[in-house]
């Protein structure tokens, strides 16, 4: 049997967050990044919260306990000294507020969050120039502490969305897990990646029962769901959503759809006026 392949990735280092460090004077800080598709941004932590999100293009935010798919009409918060890596699921402007310690909900886990028209706005009005250099707005920092009460007030009424998927702590079973969400269009079966990481199928099964509380199959649907999701909201037909989610026909991918949601894919699509 070949080898299980896996998309290709480029690292880069954490994107300089030490260059953006909120403070009293400057409670919030932006910084944006255009990145490539497969893009890894390295396993990194700073002693500040931070809200992800991308103008355009889906990413993928992994911590050691799960991995969360975030598209445009979505922002993540990560906690302060939560080690995360970014990945660029496709070609993306990516978009990060630092904020200071004191700011903010205290949330101790990741949340997905909706963007609102408002708090979108909010999160784009503030400046992304990096430490060393001269903003350019003059007035960012005082813009950045009026804004900051208001952007907080709205974030703590943004709605919670729950697509996350659960990663495992065991070396083996985790690189089984990353190697299906960096391609979930792969139709190996579970022992064929039970090889891959030199297990049996029973040892992978038990594995994830054991770290992850789930069967291969649950895990895989939540896992699929999260990739399907941005996927139909930008308006892909469900039949390339199939067989990018791993699907041989539309009809098993909408019936474990609907199965696990209540509702058909198309419920989920973006409708074009």
């Amino acid at each position: 049997m070949p080898p299980l392949a896996a998309t290709p990735i480029y690292s880069v280092a954490s994107l300089t967050p030490h260059l953006y460090a909120p403070d009293a004077l400057r409670p919030l800080r932006a910084k944006e990044h255009f990145l490539k598709a497969d893009t890894l941004v390295e396993l990194h932590s700073h002693p500040w919260p931070q809200l992800t999100f991308s103008t355009r293009g889906v990413i993928r935010l992994s911590t050691e306990d799960g991995s969360y798919i975030v598209p445009p009409s979505r922002a993540l918060w990560v906690p302060a000294d939560m080690p995360h890596s970014v990945t660029l699921i496709e070609d993306a402007e990516l978009r990060t507020v630092y904020l200071h310690s004191w700011l903010g909900p205290a949330w101790e886990k990741c949340e997905v969050l909706e963007i609102s028209s408002l708090l979108r706005a909010l999160m784009l009005a503030l400046d992304t120039t990096p430490d060393g250099l001269p903003p350019s707005d003059p007035h960012a920092a005082q813009r950045e502490r009026w804004i900051a009460p208001l952007l907080v007030d709205e974030l703590e009424r943004a709605t919670q969305i729950r697509i996350d998927v659960p990663l495992p702590a065991d070396k083996r079973l985790r690189q089984l897990c990353e190697t299906l969400l960096r391609n979930p269009a792969s139709r190996a079966t579970l022992a064929e990646r039970a090889e891959a990481i030199g297990a049996s199928e029973r040892t992978v099964a038990r594995l994830f029962r054991d770290q992850l509380g789930t069967s291969w199959q649950q895990w895989r649907q939540q896992a699929v769901l999260a990739h399907a999701l941005p996927l139909l909201a930008r308006g892909m037909a469900v039949s390339q959503v199939a067989s990018a989610s791993g699907y041989a026909t539309d009809s098993a991918f909408c019936a474990m759809f609907k199965a696990a949601t209540g509702k058909s894919p198309t419920a989920f699509q973006h409708k074009k006026k």
